[in-house]
């Protein structure tokens, strides 16, 4: 016998009438999660230090375009305040041993991406408190909970936001505020296709050896993720059934983190 899920379930279906904020926007991981928020129904807010690239973005999702560069505290403080969905998706990497990584680039990672966040976190966290409901997504990575050689600096600051986010859930718990981390491997970014095209040319292999030696020789699934894949998780974390999925991390890694 079936029934009706009646109005209750549409409404939390749907995210109309909520507000999200966005990092990293403009392209890759950020702009297929403000892409699949949009869909749901979210007036968005996407932020991006690329100007041309995010007011693009901004254009295609009928979103607000915020050009922020957010190692800079004044420049979070002039975002919106009144926002119900926080996806902290910016980020950077550098490649080097640590006895060569600049110690100057080190610091900007981690005040990126962790830094970043959390003022992002305390900005909007009076709204959601106030309002009784908030998500906040944290996009990590494996390296978030697995390390690699010559990746320091984005290893600690992954590692450093797993930690800020389960605290973001212990705090937010009673005011109805999930926090969670997203964890995917490698993902085709522009950023990654960058990557492959730079490997592929300095050792005489084509793209997808790259790909399958280097990048996908911890995953179970041999191919790259696809940014889209990792929104529907984060659009599934906003939408129903996950008010008591707070405080932890999903691995988006083709069972990676299994070995």
């Amino acid at each position: 016998m079936t029934t009706d899920p009646g109005p209750e379930l549409a409404r939390a279906t749907d995210l109309s009438g909520a507000t999200a904020l966005v990092t990293g926007a403009a392209s890759g991981i950020g702009y297929a999660c403000a892409a699949r928020l949009a869909t749901a129904g979210c007036a968005v807010h996407l932020v991006d230090l690329d100007r041309p690239s995010v007011l693009r973005a901004a254009s295609e999702l009928d979103g607000h375009p915020h050009v922020a560069d957010l190692t800079e505290e004044s420049a979070i403080g002039r975002l919106p305040t009144e926002v119900d969905v926080l996806v902290n998706s910016a980020g950077i990497q550098h490649v080097a041993p640590i006895h060569e990584f600049p110690a100057e680039l080190f610091t900007r990672i981690q005040h990126l991406m962790v830094t970043a966040p959390f003022l992002l976190i305390r900005h909007c966290l009076p709204h959601m408190y106030a309002r009784g409901w908030g998500r906040v997504v944290n996009m990590s990575s494996v390296h978030g909970l697995r390390a690699s050689p010559n990746k320091s600096a984005y290893v600690a600051a992954k590692h450093g936001l797993e930690g800020l986010s389960k605290v973001t859930a212990l705090e937010g718990a009673r005011h109805g505020v999930t926090s969670n981390c997203v964890d995917p491997g490698y993902v085709r970014t522009p950023l990654l296709e960058g990557q492959l095209a730079a490997q592929a040319e300095a050792n005489g292999i084509t793209e997808d050896e790259v790909a399958d030696r280097v990048f996908l020789h911890h995953s179970a699934i041999k191919r790259l993720i696809e940014p889209e894949e990792v929104a529907e998780v984060v659009g599934w974390l906003c939408g129903p059934g996950s008010d008591h999925l707070t405080g932890t991390s999903i691995p988006i890694d083709g069972a990676w983190t299994a070995h």
